[in-house]
């Protein structure tokens, strides 16, 4: 990356916004009159909430169906380790967000830091990945409805959970916020709920015996499937985590962005790893890993209650677990429309995605963004027994290929800016840049762990396809406009020498 001057479009920065923030490393330009611009609505709790929301959802409650088959009691172990990298991830973005909070987020910083081509494949890979998520996650609340309604088809909840999705959407940001914030709260509410009462199962409060930790130990030892287990989980389990860069997204609508965005980012990723190992510890100690079933067919936190014989429990946790995956998709149909915005702006897809509504929402982007739901209703009629990883394991390897370029923007960045601007931060990652190489080598192993996870076989050659197709158009559309400039709605960042 040259230190003299780089040429990105970033959409979403208010002005009155941005000159009574306090000095930042960079001077952005104004914005052009004629751009439009996402509204400056989204406080502190509501994008905390957004992210917890979007990031605690079928990744936890679905897929450590999964990782407790792999790894047993030691998937414990799988979560603490995902949360270092996630930590990592979280706090490489909230550096380059307080600095530049803008539409488009990590996409602007690759494409800043890193190359166009970066730039652009990470804001189509993440809109792709969240299409998918969508998809998965509406997959998901069938398949929780399916253990009330045996009977009634899956396709048929996948298109009434999809119609009030896209209306919840449709509200002025600041509504839809306050919407997902109360959404959100439901979970976290639910999950200290749960821990709450599970404590109270282990350790024999009321007049029932404490049940103890033993079934951490009893079958088959903590790590039944040896360390291998532990490794093969961590595919799966640092997708629980895969959320946390929402914050970096929602940067270009948030107020007093150096404020809110490192207080978020601080809260969000210790509720994460203490909801997330808390949660599966309890989980595991209330019920022998090797009775959570052999499918995907339900929670293992509704089979946890069912099992110990709380009255309505299950019902009352199959419920919750509904509302999450509700939760999740609303908050990825949000980021995915948001992320087509950037892109239209950008000239990379057509003006459409570009333009808002009077309330201020991208509708065009978001209807470009309910594709994941008709894959679901698609899946859901052809293939109801292996929709849900068919969706979700090709988003896990591109959320893979995502994390790696925030990552490698963040190193840029760190030697863009110089030390003594570094320590202005208001947010830093310790021991950079060692810990971002960690992450990277980290991931690299995880992808190549995929291969060996029945059901994500495929998802790396079918992502790594993908990637070569957005490729070939993305030189495709260089050449032909190669000659052309960006247009008028384009702005500058300046990028000093580094000190």
């Amino acid at each position: 990356m040259s230190s003299g001057r780089s040429l990105v479009t970033s959409f979403g920065v208010d002005k009155q916004a941005t000159t009574a923030r306090a000095p930042m490393p960079f001077k952005l330009a104004d914005t052009p009159e004629s751009s439009p611009e996402l509204n400056r609505a989204l406080t502190q709790r509501q994008m905390t909430m957004m992210t917890i929301g979007g990031a605690i959802g079928v990744g936890l409650f679905l897929g450590s169906s999964v990782t407790i088959r792999l790894a047993g009691p030691g998937v414990i172990l799988s979560y603490l380790f995902s949360a270092i990298i996630a930590l990592i991830v979280a706090y490489s973005i909230a550096e380059m967000a307080v600095t530049h909070p803008v539409a488009g987020s990590f996409g602007v910083y690759a494409q800043t830091y890193l190359n166009e081509w970066s730039g652009f494949t990470v804001r189509v890979t993440y809109a792709f990945v969240q299409i998918l998520a969508i998809g998965a996650e509406v997959t998901a609340v069938a398949i929780y409805f399916s253990v009330w309604f045996p009977a009634i088809p899956q396709w048929v909840w996948v298109v009434g959970v999809s119609v009030g999705l896209i209306a919840v959407n449709s509200l002025r940001v600041g509504n839809f916020g306050e919407f997902e914030y109360w959404f959100a709260i439901i979970k976290v509410i639910t999950i200290v709920t749960f821990i709450l009462v599970g404590l109270g199962l282990i350790f024999g409060v009321g007049h029932a015996g404490a049940i103890g930790f033993s079934n951490l130990t009893s079958h088959g030892g903590f790590l039944p499937n040896g360390l291998k287990g532990v490794l093969l989980a961590l595919s799966l389990t640092l997708t629980s985590y895969m959320g946390v860069e929402i914050i970096g997204v929602t940067a270009g609508e948030a107020l007093q962005p150096e404020k809110t965005i490192p207080r978020a980012m601080r809260t969000v990723t210790l509720r994460l790893i203490l909801f997330y190992v808390l949660s599966i510890t309890v989980m595991l100690s209330m019920t022998p890993w090797d009775t959570m079933g052999s499918g995907i067919t339900g929670s293992p936190f509704v089979l946890a209650f069912a099992k110990v014989g709380i009255p309505y429990a299950a019902k009352i946790m199959n419920l919750v677990v509904i509302t999450a995956a509700l939760s999740s998709a609303n908050t990825n149909l949000y980021l995915t429309s948001r992320t087509l915005f950037s892109l239209s702006h950008d000239g990379y897809v057509p003006k459409g995605p570009g333009k808002l509504g009077r309330n201020g929402v991208p509708y065009i982007a978001l209807m470009v963004s309910t594709a994941g739901m008709g894959a679901a209703i698609l899946l859901a009629i052809f293939a109801p027994g292996r929709a849900f990883l068919l969706l979700y394991g090709v988003a896990v390897a591109g959320m893979f290929f995502v994390w790696s370029i925030i990552l490698l923007a963040h190193l840029s960045f760190r030697r863009s800016i110089g030390q003594a601007r570094v320590a202005q931060l208001p947010i830093r990652l310790p021991f950079s840049p060692y810990s971002q190489i960690a992450a990277m080598i980290a991931l690299a192993a995880i992808v190549l762990s995929t291969y060996y996870v029945k059901g994500l076989e495929y998802s790396v050659p079918s992502f790594i396809s993908f990637l070569l197709v957005i490729t070939a158009f993305y030189w495709t559309l260089k050449r032909r406009n190669s000659s052309k400039q960006r247009g008028s709605s384009e702005r500058n960042f300046f990028i000093p020498k580094g000190d």
